[in-house]
């Protein structure tokens, strides 16, 4: 494995052990010519739906992406990263057995936010802003406002 900080291609792994969920593990390296150390994770490679993109394109299910997008709505609230990774854990899960080849991207959006709804209100108004694409202000105050009609519930 390469080095994070000096780039040099020989690493040795220190020590293994199962992550917290057990799916997972995480391995402490250090590398052989600067003796820096570093943490690796090791996971299965599940096979994920494509997602339909709102234009029609098809692309591979994107973990990075979604962790990206949570924690851009999540910055500066008290959500943690574990909470965000166990939730995408969670989402990743139900794509795979669902048996579905292919997802569009609302419904993963929606599940994105349903969640974020649950986890932090304010993400989830943030969240949305991006995804909905509001047109303006109104659209926007609308979306507030049937979130505190509904007691902070989502209407269905």
């Amino acid at each position: 494995m390469k080095c994070p900080y000096c780039g040099f291609n020989d690493t040795r792994v220190i020590d293994s052990r199962l992550g917290k969920e057990g799916n997972n593990i995480r391995r402490r390296r250090e590398c052989v010519q600067c003796e820096r150390r570093f943490t690796t994770y090791e996971r299965v490679e599940e096979v994920l739906p494509l997602v339909i993109k709102k234009d029609g394109r098809r692309e591979p299910f994107d973990r990075a992406k979604i962790i990206a997008g949570i924690q851009r709505a999540c910055e500066k609230r008290p959500v943690s990263i574990d909470t965000i990774e166990k939730f995408v854990d969670l989402l990743e899960l139900e794509l795979q057995e669902s048996g579905e080849k292919e997802f569009p991207s609302a419904r993963i959006g929606e599940m994105v936010m349903n969640a974020l709804h649950r986890i932090d209100e304010v993400a989830y108004v943030r969240f949305a802003s991006v995804y909905r694409q509001f047109k303006d202000i109104n659209e926007f105050m609308s979306e507030l406002k049937d979130l505190l009609a509904h007691g902070g519930r989502i209407p269905d």
